[in-house]
């Protein structure tokens, strides 16, 4: 095996020769049969761009291989070989993976990065962390499809989300979503003891966009929504006055679990747009103490090529700063 270095510092090629029993296969599943920790994506984004070459010449994913032929991959070995680069981005990308496989990610995205560029942030977003960890895994050709996010959660809100690497995967989960097939439960801490243990909150939300926030009613008011949130309580801390809670989201609208929660006496601690910013003043807490902690597939119709997550859940630890 040949390998020459690229003008980083790498490997950039390996020549390879082809032996007896890759004769009369085509070369994609050859190469797949070399390397096997190649993405698919990368190697196919390496044809497009005329990057494998066989004896000497541009070739097609369609050759058909001959022994002896001399194959020259020029993909960098990291990718070859699936491992990510180490670049310093990589370090400190804002999100931890928590589930990762050919069709989507979730991750655990950081307090303070937003899901998408807005007015104070274009660029460094998680969507843009995201499709930068699968452009150094060889897994995002710019050229095709673009990662997507599959929702939403609001900038110092932290927690999981899902990405979609595919579009059959991105229509799929949105709607499963849309159905509520997609479970998202949410873990924060409030002031005050709850009245019941759980109980399912009803009311009604109205966006005020030029305020960048939103009001609750309890009855049908303008443009406004219904929003259905249900609760239940983990613990409560008498000396603090302060209860943590499971949250699911019934509806899924704009600033819904801290608007709501506000409006029936129990702001989440440390939000500062809907809560007591005297009481997060003596508490020190940076952001609001709101965590998307767990998401359930519960599918009930057939999911086509995703019914394997069908039941799935993933949880992560919410990251509070206090109690």
């Amino acid at each position: 095996m040949h390998l020459i270095m690229d003008d980083k510092g790498r490997y950039g090629m390996r020549a390879v020769t082809a032996g007896k029993s890759h004769a009369g296969k085509r070369i994609d599943r050859v190469l797949k049969e070399m390397f096997p920790d190649l993405p698919s994506s990368a190697m196919f984004k390496a044809f497009r761009k005329r990057d494998i070459k066989i004896n000497g010449v541009r070739i097609k994913e369609d050759y058909i291989v001959s022994e002896g032929d001399r194959i020259e991959v020029y993909i960098v070995d990291n990718i070859l070989d699936g491992i990510p680069l180490k670049s310093e981005h990589s370090l400190c990308r804002g999100f931890s993976i928590v589930y990762e496989d050919s069709n989507i990610l979730v991750v655990n995205k950081e307090q303070g990065l937003p899901v998408h560029p807005d007015r104070s942030r274009t660029s460094n977003t998680l969507i843009d962390n995201i499709r930068l960890y699968l452009n150094e895994k060889g897994e995002y050709d710019a050229d095709g499809f673009a990662p997507s996010l599959c929702h939403r959660i609001d900038r110092n809100t932290g927690g999981l989300v899902i990405a979609a690497k595919n579009e059959i995967s991105l229509e799929i989960l949105l709607e499963k979503i849309r159905r509520r097939e997609v479970k998202k439960y949410y873990q924060c801490l409030v002031k005050g003891k709850m009245e019941k243990q759980s109980s399912e909150l009803r009311a009604y939300l109205s966006k005020n966009e030029s305020k960048s926030r939103v009001f609750i009613y309890d009855s049908p008011f303008r443009d406004s929504l219904e929003i259905v949130t249900r609760y239940r309580v983990l613990s409560y801390d008498r000396d603090l006055d302060i209860s943590r809670l499971e949250v699911e989201l019934v509806t899924g609208r704009t600033h819904q679990i801290r608007a709501h929660l506000a409006h029936c006496g129990h702001p989440v601690i440390g939000d500062g747009k809907y809560g007591n910013n005297a009481l997060n003043r003596l508490l020190g807490i940076k952001y609001q103490a709101l965590w998307a902690y767990k998401i359930v597939f519960d599918f009930i119709k057939d999911a086509g090529e995703l019914n394997y997550l069908k039941g799935r859940i993933f949880e992560v630890e919410p990251e509070f700063k206090i109690i």
